[in-house]
């Protein structure tokens, strides 16, 4: 649901100017597709006006002997996506060098592009998602054109890539130096905190779910529909090591009613189709490759049990997309995915994260299910309506432009706190 407000006087409107090379595109439409979706959201308030600088890496032109690099050419300047004007400016990347060159490289090819679009329009703030290099170019850029930055943490940025020090240094400069930074889970926000970022700097709001998107239907018709039976486990997104497919897939052999749709494309999928000829379990494994909302949502409602063996997670969207069709979860203990698989209704998580413990926790949860409705209501905590509120309390702080009209929007400084205060007796 998005959210609702009284639409203010236009002169009260934000322009903001959001900034990330996570966002989807011509060429890539799945892409980044969670910024989107919260920028969707916040459109639909009425309250701001948005422009998306989302840059891609140049590339001269597209050939096959470029792989997937090539398709950086085709990637459009300019394009409308969904009422949203999204600018895609280039910049260099550099081999080998790529990650320490990063934020540099997107501040100076970006400098003149930022300045052509503050000469037409005066934004109240810059709102960057991902910390590096996005996050570090975004503040460098509102430091040199005066503008408030606001950057949002999503996972791996934090997670994985201050183990480089060098990016570790970056990040916590630009996190000190950024007018406010946002987290998707609380576990981000400790980890913020670990990196020595005042606390009082940092807001957790969480993703949320479209449940109008996402919403159960009749299983038995959608599995006659996609061809599937039995129990049917799912496990959704890009086939890389850090997903964990693979324990899924080795799991199934503790699982032997049990078919798994693997939803997603990546380098892994040949050695992931292997394992699983390998192990015997091959006719009992379907690739499905990637696919659209429509259709993902319609694999969520028919299968029993979505499976996410990740080694580490911010707010992985696909939980909350899962129970918003009425389908728990098995996953493992990481990241921000605790503070939502906290109550029965939800599913399971997992400490260890091997095949074993999960072929338990998936076999415990196939034998005493919950209903699909008490997942579903239990999703319907997890709408964008508190996020956007908590957003546009913020955004207005930050640009100056508190008024009575918007005293009754406070921005907590744990969202899901808030969503914990209406369950009684569990957390969500």
């Amino acid at each position: 649901m998005a959210y609702q407000s009284n639409a203010p006087a236009q002169t009260d409107v934000l322009r903001i100017l959001t900034f990330t090379t996570l966002y989807p595109n011509a060429v890539h439409p799945h892409h980044g597709v969670f910024v989107e979706q919260r920028l969707r959201h916040l459109l639909d308030s009425g309250e701001v006006k948005i422009r998306v600088v989302a840059p891609v890496p140049w590339f001269p032109f597209k050939h096959p002997a470029f792989g997937r690099y090539s398709e950086f050419s085709a990637i459009p300047a300019h394009e409308l996506r969904h009422g949203i004007e999204v600018d895609h400016p280039r910049y260099p990347v550099i081999p080998r060098a790529g990650m320490t060159a990063a934020p540099s490289l997107l501040t100076w090819s970006l400098l003149a592009h930022f300045k052509r679009l503050l000469a037409r329009v005066q934004f109240d703030l810059i709102d960057a998602h991902y910390f590096y290099p996005d996050g570090v170019a975004a503040v460098r850029l509102g430091r040199r054109l005066g503008l408030p930055v606001v950057v949002t943490a999503r996972g791996r940025d934090i997670n994985l890539i201050p183990q480089f020090r060098y990016a570790r240094r970056m990040i916590t400069r630009a996190a000190r130096q950024a007018s406010a930074v946002i987290t998707v889970s609380e576990a981000l926000k400790s980890s913020l905190v670990a990196l020595e970022v005042p606390d009082k700097q940092i807001t957790s709001l969480r993703n949320g779910v479209d449940l109008r998107r996402f919403r159960p239907v009749d299983q038995g018709a959608v599995r006659e529909k996609l061809g599937l039976g039995g129990n049917v486990l799912l496990s959704v997104g890009h086939l890389t090591a850090l997903k964990g497919h693979d324990l899924v897939i080795q799991a199934l052999p503790s699982l032997p009613e049990a078919t798994l749709v693997v939803i997603g494309e990546g380098r892994l999928k040949a050695g992931l189709r292997r394992l699983a000829e390998r192990i015997g379990v091959a006719e009992r494994v379907r690739f499905a490759g990637e696919m659209g909302h429509p259709e993902l949502a319609e694999y969520y409602s028919a299968a029993d049990v979505l499976v996410l063996a990740s080694s580490r997670e911010g707010m992985p969207n696909v939980v909350l997309e899962s129970l918003a069709c009425g389908t728990p979860v098995v996953a493992t203990h990481v990241g921000g995915i605790p503070e939502v698989i906290a109550v029965p209704a939800a599913g399971r998580t997992v400490q260890r994260r091997n095949s074993a413990d999960i072929a338990e926790a998936v076999a415990r949860l196939l034998r005493n299910p919950p209903s699909r409705r008490a997942t579903r209501s239990y999703a319907q905590n997890f709408s964008w309506e508190g996020t956007t509120a908590g957003q546009l309390a913020l955004f207005r702080r930050l640009a100056g432009r508190t008024s009575e009209g918007n005293a009754g929007i406070g921005v907590p400084r744990d969202l899901s706190s808030a969503v914990h205060g209406r369950q009684q007796g569990g957390r969500p």
